[in-house]
């Protein structure tokens, strides 16, 4: 799919600000448009690492953004992840919206935050912020959960399995869109975020197996 033809369906400064990068879309990125990404469906991406998931939450967050329609939050596992996606926002489109990052100990409202259009926090920071009673947070229209296979990790599923309960019932019209390279249950997944199933296997780099031996590798025919 050529971009041109989304482009009624995105804010015209998003459109021009990708356009002069992008001509066209990735297998996954035109599956999950026709699924009502760009409608406020909820999705649930599972494709492999590197096929462009990214791009899905960017435009679901910046049509929300520039739109007025609300906030967006960007929830990942790991602060070393937050800063990755806080500077790679910021690079491509900290003039079109305001972009934050909240991944600090300091348990609070953190009221500064409703200033900005982007968050991007991990699960733990989220969690505080819910427990605070935050205000802004009535004003989130989208949440992004990168990693969303890691509510089988004992260590974070919970946390993150209660954040995810927490916001739909908080916020009824919240669009949540999940991003994940391997999730064993998909379709289980996607019933439980009442989302949409979008399944791709392109990736850009073709993924081969092999066994290495005495300094040889034969790959599986």
């Amino acid at each position: 799919m050529q971009i041109s033809k989304i482009k009624r369906m995105i804010p015209e400064r998003l459109y021009d600000e990708l356009s002069k990068v992008i001509s066209k879309l990735r297998p996954c990125q035109e599956k999950a448009i026709k699924a009502g990404m760009l409608s406020g469906r909820n999705l649930l991406v599972c494709t492999p690492t590197a096929s462009g998931k990214t791009l899905i939450a960017e435009l679901v967050m910046l049509k929300s953004i520039l739109e007025h329609k609300g906030k967006a939050i960007y929830i990942v596992p790991l602060k070393a992840l937050a800063n990755e996606k806080y500077k790679d926002f910021t690079a491509h489109y900290g003039h079109l919206c305001k972009i934050a990052i909240a991944i600090g100990d300091f348990d609070s409202q953190d009221a500064y935050l409703r200033n900005f259009d982007m968050i991007i926090c991990t699960s733990e920071k989220l969690d505080s912020l819910i427990r605070h009673n935050t205000p802004w947070l009535r004003d989130v229209a989208v949440v992004i959960v990168d990693e969303i296979h890691l509510l089988n990790d004992p260590g974070r599923g919970p946390t993150l399995e209660v954040l995810i309960t927490l916001l739909r019932k908080l916020l009824e019209d919240v669009q949540v869109i999940g991003l994940s390279a391997t999730i064993g249950n998909p379709d289980e997944l996607a019933e439980w975020l009442g989302a949409e199933l979008v399944e791709d296997n392109w990736r850009p780099v073709k993924l081969k197996q092999g066994v290495y031996f005495m300094g040889e590798i034969e790959f599986k025919k």
